[in-house]
């Protein structure tokens, strides 16, 4: 069984077992929360499609910590005016394992 997920705008196609990145959450390690977004649930030859959700299906995760993106380096340019900055950015994200997909019929 998979299902895809909307979470603040990003969308994860997800499947029981699987640990993904996601934006950052307030959350402890250990602790679980519910990502009750579902877009659409595949199990074999069945598929549901919501609009926009699936009414009744929710995915439950298991937080593991916090993992930090690739540094993403800015540099600013001026021509001929010696104005040079360099800076750079790393992305906060919640790792976080897909422990059940739970679709209750309705």
């Amino acid at each position: 069984m998979y299902a895809i997920i909307r979470d603040r705008g990003m969308q994860y196609r997800v499947e029981e077992g699987q640990e993904l990145n996601i934006a950052s959450v307030a959350a402890d390690p250990g602790n679980h929360i519910e990502l009750a977004e579902v877009l659409l649930v595949g199990q074999g030859d069945r598929t549901l499609v919501g609009a926009p959700c699936v009414a009744g299906a929710r995915v439950i995760a298991e937080v593991k910590g916090i993992a930090t993106g690739d540094k993403i380096v800015v540099f600013k340019y001026k021509n001929k005016k010696r104005y040079r900055r360099r800076t750079g950015h790393r992305q906060d994200y919640t790792r976080v394992v897909i422990r059940t997909i739970e679709l209750t019929p309705a």
